[in-house]
């Protein structure tokens, strides 16, 4: 019911029974105990017909909130949005460590300032979102390179975070969260299969096949990052030579204009390098749109999305270069005439989609719950 109000906006008793399939009366008590907890509103009266006008029903924006959490290496992004996914409070914490011991007491602090922000009458909070860079658990890829956090191969981080926070907890990939938030605001909402390449410090993948997330057996489904684009080529901190990430991420330009002696940490100064027309900053995009586009035709054929979408912890403008200057291979099942969307564009959700993604999915998973859960 709740889905259906969220994606139509207004709907009388009559119609919400005719689309859940209940009983009036059924319908009758669930919109009871809906408004009881806040969670929707009684408006208008609209006329269809003979009788007494039905009275319109909405979602209630602020019948509840979700917290989302990103967790990068280097810093804590916190966000907070209303039960209709819109964003009310964003901000991003630096770490020492990405060590359990110094991620869990930052991360309580950031939830508890973020509600605090409503003052002494915070709305019901329906739990919160965890995203985390991959992979999860102790696999061949794990290592200590600057993309990855340190202390959590052989922890549960579930457990660790309902602990720490006392709330419900969802622990999500971080590209997946990104490829929600997208779906939910931004360059993916009409959108049911697509890739979201994010770009944190290293390199994810989130996809979206029939409008499902796949995870893999272990939540790892995603890592682009260390597909071998070059083989024997630049070594990896996994072990590899040649993986995606270390000619195409944060990682990557940052290293690349370090060695040329510029500074390349933070987004504002790729923005300002990007202004200034700098010949390294463009050559890196250039070196790099190789290597992306030998993934993105794999991705395709992989996959069959609708639009492959760029996003993440990157300048708008630089993906702008990046995707311009892709040559794409023209033999993938992306090339066809029927084709309505490039194959390749850019998100639109910005640095916090993550973090968003991950909120997004704690109201997702009130709007719609899974079988297993309710079972």
């Amino acid at each position: 019911m709740l889905g259906h109000l969220r994606s139509q906006g207004k709907l009388g008793r009559a119609e919400l029974a005719r689309l859940t399939g209940l009983s009036t009366q059924a319908m009758s008590n669930i919109i009871a105990e809906l408004e009881g907890e806040g969670l929707i509103l009684a408006g208008e009266r609209q006329t269809k017909g003979r009788g007494l006008p039905a009275v319109q029903y909405t979602v209630n924006p602020q019948g509840a909130v979700a917290l989302g959490i990103e967790v990068r290496p280097n810093a804590i992004l916190c966000a907070l949005v209303n039960f209709l996914g819109d964003t009310l409070y964003t901000k991003r914490t630096d770490l020492e460590s990405s060590e359990p011991a110094v991620v869990l007491p930052v991360v309580k602090a950031a939830c508890d300032e973020a509600l605090s922000s409503f003052g002494e009458h915070v709305p019901p909070v329906l739990g919160a979102g965890i995203v985390m860079p991959g992979p999860f658990g102790r696999v061949g890829l794990s290592g200590t390179g600057k993309a990855e956090l340190v202390g959590w191969d052989d922890q549960d981080p579930h457990a660790l975070f309902e602990e720490a926070l006392q709330m419900p907890v969802r622990v999500e990939n971080d590209a997946t969260a990104a490829a929600i938030a997208e779906q939910t605001t931004g360059s993916a909402t009409e959108l049911q299969s697509f890739c979201f390449v994010y770009f944190g410090t290293g390199l994810g993948l989130g996809v979206i096949s029939n409008g499902e997330i796949l995870h893999g057996a272990f939540g790892n489904a995603g890592e682009l990052g260390h597909v071998v684009v070059e083989r024997g080529g630049r070594l990896c901190s996994c072990g590899n030579r040649g993986c995606l990430e270390t000619y195409t991420s944060r990682m990557a330009v940052s290293e690349y204009l370090q060695g040329r002696g510029k500074s390349a940490e933070s987004q504002k100064d790729l923005s300002d390098l990007l202004a200034a027309n700098d010949p390294d900053l463009d050559a890196w995009i250039s070196e790099a749109a190789g290597p992306l586009a030998q993934a993105i035709g794999t991705l395709e054929n992989l996959f069959d999305p609708e639009a492959i979408i760029l996003g993440g912890a990157m300048p708008p403008e630089l993906l702008e270069q990046l995707i311009e200057r892709l040559d794409l291979f023209e033999a993938t099942v992306s090339v066809r005439e029927d084709r309505k969307l490039p194959r390749v564009v850019r998100g639109t959700s910005g640095w916090m989609t993550a973090a968003l993604g991950a909120a997004a999915l704690i109201i997702h998973d009130t709007y719609i719950p899974s079988i297993s859960k309710v079972a």
